[in-house]
């Protein structure tokens, strides 16, 4: 048996997780995440904890298990607390700021990079070269940050570019010259 798979996942208090058929739904302070999964994989909510298990163990099925069991552990955390994603911006003359909803990034272009979050997620930035990515949905939350990432990655001859908070970038030595 998957050892992630067979953890119960319990629900905090003012979370409410309902289930139909194969499709769960979990509505809390922060928010409401709804994800159909897999018909082979049984989830079962009783009282305040919820089981996932599986009916044999076919390799495909096994994979699953452990998967549904952690999305759906994300999808209670999200409700309740809530993800976040920290970027930092390394470089001269590298900045960002808000400008109402949207994201405008400096980053050694010829023109701002303007980047716009999708419902449910939230921009902060708190100072001039670092970017907070806040969302319920751990998934949507990351795929964000990457975005933002992917606009000027990390380059290993300078470090300068987006990187994630605490992320290390290794460094290579450049030319040298006779």
């Amino acid at each position: 048996m998957s050892r992630v798979g067979k953890k119960p996942i319990e629900i905090p208090a003012g979370v409410t997780v309902t289930l139909n058929n194969n499709t769960v739904t979990v509505k809390g302070p922060k928010g409401e995440l709804t994800r159909t999964f897999n018909p082979e994989i049984a989830i079962t909510v009783e009282e305040n904890i919820i089981t996932v298990t599986r009916p044999s163990d076919v390799k495909e099925i096994r994979a699953l298990h452990g998967t549904t069991r952690a999305v759906i552990a994300n999808m209670v955390e999200g409700v309740s607390k809530g993800f976040e994603r920290g970027l930092e911006l390394i470089g001269v003359g590298y900045r960002a700021q808000k400008q109402g909803t949207k994201l405008v990034l400096n980053v050694g272009y010829s023109h701002p990079v303007e980047m716009e979050p999708e419902k449910g997620l939230e921009i902060e930035v708190p100072t001039n070269t670092k970017i907070i990515v806040k969302g319920t949905d751990k998934e949507r939350v990351g795929a964000l940050a990457a975005n933002i990432r992917g606009v000027r990655p990390p380059e290993p001859y300078k470090g300068k570019g987006i990187r994630y908070e605490g992320e290390f970038v290794r460094r290579k030595e450049g030319k040298t010259g006779k």
